[in-house]
């Protein structure tokens, strides 16, 4: 596949990403409106729902925190990297931040001096380059490249830690719970997604915590994430701090592979109104 096919394949998946609600997100709304008896909550869903098709009829961002890109590669068996392939996909996403457009949020400056902002900020809204990508074999023969862009907010709230677990599924989701609670409720733009990543290092967690993100979703819930979402909801938090019903539209858990071990290390991040924000596209 050749070079300028696959920078506007990525180009387009950051828009749609940056600028569109999946559908099981606005399923998910439209259930939650439906259900919220809560007459201020109610007009903070409603307007959320409203933004999310404005935003995509305009193809305009979302949210004003156009965040931070997150790019997950799955590769195929047999499919053959080409030469260059990871620079067109870092070109692609280039070039979708400057059409979205993002929000100009990159540092300049030595690292030290990007710690303390100290040289100010880039105005090419393009220099908010992609974290590590995380790349993962596939049994097929395609290439399937997922965008995620990640808020500010969420990133403040979200933990990875270790919880001791007991012999005990239940402990250490139910630990994981409280701890995400008691972020929430400063989270600001909730209702929230709760993405967990389980595994056996803090990096492992964090990069099952990104794919629950990448992967999930909201029509279908197993039974430990609609308990988990159950659990957030009992804060009564709900829709922009409000109160309500929805805090919580719902869950997703990845549990990777896990060593003999008395601690299992999760990472949770309470993913803001708008998110998970996200696209695919197949090479």
């Amino acid at each position: 596949m050749k070079r300028d096919l696959i920078v506007k394949k990525v180009k387009e998946i950051v828009i749609e990403a940056g600028s569109r609600f999946r559908p099981d997100q606005i399923k998910a709304y439209e259930k939650a409106i439906a259900q919220e008896s809560n007459r201020k909550a109610k007009w903070v869903l409603e307007q959320i729902l409203e933004n999310a098709r404005i935003a995509d009829e305009k193809k305009i961002p979302l949210c004003d925190d156009t965040g931070s890109p997150h790019v997950i590669l799955e590769i195929g068996r047999k499919t053959k990297v080409l030469p260059g392939f990871f620079h067109w996909v870092i070109e692609g996403i280039a070039e979708g931040l400057r059409a979205l457009p993002g929000r100009p949020m990159a540092v300049r400056g030595r690292p030290l001096e990007r710690i303390g902002q100290k040289k100010g900020l880039f105005k090419d809204p393009a220099k908010m380059i992609s974290a590590p990508f995380i790349v993962r074999p596939k049994e097929d023969e395609k290439i399937r490249i997922t965008v995620l862009f990640l808020g500010g907010g969420p990133e403040i709230r979200a933990k990875t830690a270790r919880i001791f677990h007991e012999r005990s599924a239940d402990k250490v989701l139910t630990e994981a719970a409280i701890w995400v609670k008691d972020e929430v409720k400063n989270l600001g733009c909730t209702p929230t997604v709760i993405a967990l990543g389980i595994g056996r290092t803090h990096m492992e967690a964090s990069s099952l915590m990104l794919e629950a993100m990448s992967k999930g979703n909201l029509n279908r819930q197993s039974e430990w994430e609609k308990r988990f979402t159950d659990m957030v909801n009992e804060s009564g938090v709900g829709p922009l701090g409000l109160g309500g019903r929805t805090t919580c539209l719902g869950t997703f858990i990845n549990i990777g592979p896990l060593r003999a071990s008395g601690v299992r290390i999760v990472s949770a991040r309470p993913c803001c109104c708008f998110e998970p924000r996200r696209a695919s596209t197949f090479l």
